[in-house]
């Protein structure tokens, strides 16, 4: 059997914590496979070792039948192992060319020759069907653009095997069709691919084996076209998982968001919202449906306090609050999980602690006399953490920056609804999350509204705003397209809407009713 990778009995500790305990990965020639666990299972640990970010302090690696060290990303690349991360590594006013190039640029008398490489990355991209722009600047490309350049920056450098890690988590489905579409042309050029994921859909999809791991051990190696997706789920978490989310019918009562006529622009001057209305009650979950880049993000800025509105109105609990200060919105009653947790979610370096308090610090019983109470911050701290499950080296006292992106997550949903927002926004809540985590978050936003609560949800997976919403508003160029009841629609239907087709049926809305 030829392997081109084989990672053997592999270990790491983090100052005691075992995050990789005695895992073995095979990777053969021309396949793609997958590696599949829950948020904190030990997956990017385990190819960051690969791809020498860390040292192992046992097990042997191999790469294509001979006994490898590998000490760092550079001799990765020598090697041919090239990684896409998950959180781009990119500059952001750098051009691509100018990207993909750094740390690799080609020089002619000790001048960079930026024609010459941006040739060689136009041909590269033609040839894998990547249809990137060499000279764009990445602040002005996609998300799924951006990532592409990732998967150019290790081609570029001769990689043989890539490393995808949580490729889809940013991606809209359309990119994340075109994703799967690029890998098996990448496959069909002779490479070889491991793809971190804990979606099981795009595991049945795009891999031919799977590894599977759970909190760091290995639970063993299956042939994709001989399993299915509940198996996997099984041996991912340990237990049978539900995909359909389990709810009575709603019981609305008054409004506690009323958005009027809302105008909100971009950073550019142009109208991104355009006259929108939408309202929100007790007792309901609203889920708005789109593609990205439909105006959702200016609409949750202009709610929350982030961005200024041009005009029209937000009303929360009849209380105007058009543009107040986000902690004065806060303070009517709420909560916001981001859909961006390294930008709006988190302080990275702080502690997970510090950051379970930043929206209550100064609140008793966190702070008295404007003197913190860190015992009691301590005390919420690890409260949440084990309501949530957030899994972390250290606890309350590990910063940040050193939890896995589902962990991070589930601190911040589990900050906002311990608060008990009256309106809790709710933006791509899922995000990176495995199925066991998604199962038990869209709980808890059920939870929510069973308790009275308003629950505004903003999320790309057509499923879950089907499985979880109540009402499903369609946004699409920054309006309100219709309003649509899960029940009495389907996902064909509301693809259509958020592509901006009407509904033939009669009495269609455009805007609240």
């Amino acid at each position: 059997m030829e392997y081109v990778i084989e990672m053997l009995g592999i270990r790491k500790e983090f100052g005691g914590f075992v995050a990789n305990n005695n895992i073995t990965l095979q990777l053969k020639k021309g396949e793609i496979h997958a590696l599949l666990g829950e948020n904190g299972a030990g997956k990017s640990t385990l190819m960051n070792v690969l791809f020498g970010l860390y040292q192992p302090e046992a097990g042997e690696i191999k790469v294509r039948g001979k006994s490898v060290k590998i000490t760092d990303p550079n001799v990765a690349n020598d090697l041919g192992i090239g990684m896409v991360h998950q959180h781009f590594m990119l500059v952001e006013n750098f051009t691509v060319t100018e990207n993909i190039i750094l740390g690799a640029e080609p020089t002619k008398g000790g001048i960079v020759n930026i024609k010459k490489a941006a040739n060689e990355i136009q041909a590269l991209s033609e040839k894998y069907g990547l249809d990137v722009d060499a000279n764009a600047k990445i602040q002005d490309i996609s998300v799924g653009m951006q990532q592409r350049v990732e998967i150019l920056k290790t081609l570029y450098r001769g990689a043989e095997i890539l490393i995808f890690d949580e490729p889809t988590a940013s991606l809209t489905p359309q990119e994340i069709t075109e994703l799967i579409q690029i890998m098996k042309r990448l496959i069909q050029e002779g490479k070889s691919i491991i793809i971190i994921t804990h979606k099981l859909k795009e595991i049945m999809d795009v891999s031919d084996r799977v590894t599977i791991i759970r909190k760091g051990e290995g639970i063993g190696t299956v042939v994709t076209a001989e399993t299915n997706t509940d198996q996997l789920a099984e041996m991912m978490v340990g237990r049978q998982v539900t995909f359909k989310t389990e709810k009575g019918p709603a019981n609305p009562t008054e409004e506690v968001l009323n958005v009027q006529d809302l105008v909100v622009l971009d950073y550019r001057g142009v109208e991104r919202i355009k006259k929108l209305n939408l309202t929100v009650r007790k007792g309901e979950i609203v889920g708005i449906a789109g593609i990205d880049g439909n105006g959702q993000t200016e609409l949750i800025e202009a709610i929350t306090g982030l961005r200024k509105i041009k005009s029209g109105k937000v009303l929360m609990n009849g209380q105007d609050v058009t543009n107040k200060k986000p902690r004065q919105i806060t303070e009517t009653g709420l909560g916001h999980i981001p859909s961006d947790r390294h930008k709006h979610g988190l302080v990275l370096d702080f502690t997970i602690g510090h950051n379970i308090a930043l929206q209550t610090y100064y609140q008793e019983p966190f702070s008295k006399m404007s003197i913190m109470n860190y015992k009691e911050v301590s005390k919420k701290a690890k409260q949440i953490i084990e309501e949530f499950d957030v899994r972390s080296g250290h606890g309350e006292a590990s910063l940040a920056r050193s939890l896995s992106g589902g962990n991070q997550q589930k601190a911040i949903i589990g900050r906002e609804i311990d608060r008990n927002p009256d309106l809790l926004i709710a933006a791509l809540p899922t995000r990176g999350l495995d199925v066991g985590a998604i199962e038990f978050i869209h709980k808890r936003l059920i939870e929510q509204r069973d308790k009275g609560k308003a629950v505004l949800l903003i999320s790309f997976e057509l499923d879950e705003v089907m499985n979880v919403s109540d009402r499903i508003a369609v946004i699409h160029d920054g309006e309100i397209l219709d309003i649509v009841e899960p029940k009495e629609t389907n996902e064909q239907e509301l693809g259509l809407l958020m592509a901006g087709e009407k509904r033939k049926s009669a009495g269609a809305v455009k805007g609240d009713e």
